[in-house]
């Protein structure tokens, strides 16, 4: 991987409240480098004392040409996904999708937590192409890459449209969130899980809500999510835990301790990846890591670099979701033994493509005419 240009320094070390970094890192496509100039009269020392506001979220509305996105990695179970918007309000530092911001000429950092991009015509396109003559079903998954319940959800109801779609379909599909959101559409998806239909997965990366407040600072709380997990179990809907990302030194040592609570909360399977640090997330989390823990950042990083081969990132298929050398194998058998311990290592639930109900797309409207 060819290393990023240079790019300025953030002038605040600590991030906003309710955001997961202060930095507008610019991107690697930026035509355009900016930095801070002391011009001698203290303004960076004044901007850098300064109480910073959260800034607040611009939702961008966008109508796509499609809503289906095909997966290529042999790494991911599932072939095609639908993600209803780009960029994500929870502010998770370590987030792999930061980087297709800058495809936007936005800022992986700061713009991805606060310029979310809403794919209004996600339910019109979505009933379309299943309706096509010529698709079929195959397994899909929703909220793949930027959480498909993040705050912007609540009043745009996009997810839920999607959903809405799928069951209109009987089209299987699984969820994944980390956010208590997905309660809302249960009347929904567990008509479906009876089904075969859905499945759900909640990222839980913590139980500690103050690691959880700086790593992921908008997303559900760590009990609050494994509330989620048991009212999803209780409701028929089978669910599944994704420990990641794991980092070391950070919020590897409660591996265990995550899957015993999200196996009493009802989750059936569980799933976990290493820390990734594709492309600009690479700067973000270090800077991160040196903000909250000056103390563990070297050993964090030397690490990571153990199980990357030596590099801070290795983007291979078969190498960037588990690492390699030693340490990721002791990691692995970890989680190995807790999942046999707990009743975690069951097989995914097999959803049913057989269900799939093609329907006629809905007639266009036709244009109102004139009485005159």
């Amino acid at each position: 991987m060819p290393p990023l240009p240079p790019v300025a320094q953030p002038v605040h070390l600590q991030p906003p409240k309710g955001r997961g970094t202060g930095w507008a890192i610019q991107h690697r496509f930026a035509a355009q480098r900016r930095e801070g100039f002391d011009d001698g009269w203290g303004t960076l020392d004044q901007q850098a004392s300064a109480e910073v506001l959260p800034p607040a979220t611009q939702v961008i509305e966008q109508r796509v040409k499609s809503i289906l996105t095909g997966n290529e990695s042999p790494d991911i179970p599932f072939d095609l996904s639908i993600n209803p918007y780009r960029g994500c309000e929870h502010g998770c530092i370590y987030c792999f999708a930061r980087p297709t911001h800058s495809y936007l000429n936005l800022s992986p950092g700061l713009d991805f937590e606060t310029r979310i991009v809403a794919k209004v015509n996600a339910a019109e396109r979505l009933r379309a192409t299943l309706a096509a003559p010529g698709y079929e079903p195959v397994l899909l998954n929703l909220g793949s890459a930027t959480d498909a319940y993040q705050p912007v959800e609540r009043h745009l109801g996009i997810t839920r449209a999607v959903i809405e779609v799928l069951s209109e379909f009987q089209h299987p599909f699984s969820v994944i969130t980390k956010s208590s959101g997905v309660e809302r559409d249960l009347d929904l998806i567990a008509p479906m899980a009876a089904q075969r239909l859905a499945a759900a997965y909640v990222s839980i990366t913590t139980l500690d809500p103050a690691l959880a407040r700086i790593l992921e600072p908008r997303a559900a709380s760590p009990q609050r999510r494994l509330q989620t997990v048991r009212r999803l179990a209780d409701a028929g809907v089978p669910v599944g835990v994704s420990v990641s990302p794991v980092i070391p030194f950070i919020n590897e040592p409660e591996l265990e301790h995550i899957l015993e609570a999200a196996a009493e909360a009802g989750a059936r399977s569980a799933f976990s990846i290493v820390l990734r640090l594709p492309w600009e997330v690479n700067p973000l989390f270090q800077q991160w890591l040196q903000a909250h823990f000056p103390e563990r950042a070297a050993r964090v990083m030397a690490r990571l670099r153990e199980m990357r081969g030596g590099r801070d990132n290795d983007a291979r298929f078969g190498h960037r979701m588990t690492g390699q050398g030693v340490w990721a194998q002791l990691l692995r058998q970890r989680f190995d033994k807790a999942c046999a311990r707990l009743g975690l290592n069951r097989e995914r639930v097999e959803l049913d493509l057989t269900r799939f109900a093609r329907a006629a797309a809905p007639p266009p409207v036709p244009a109102q005419q004139s009485l005159f």
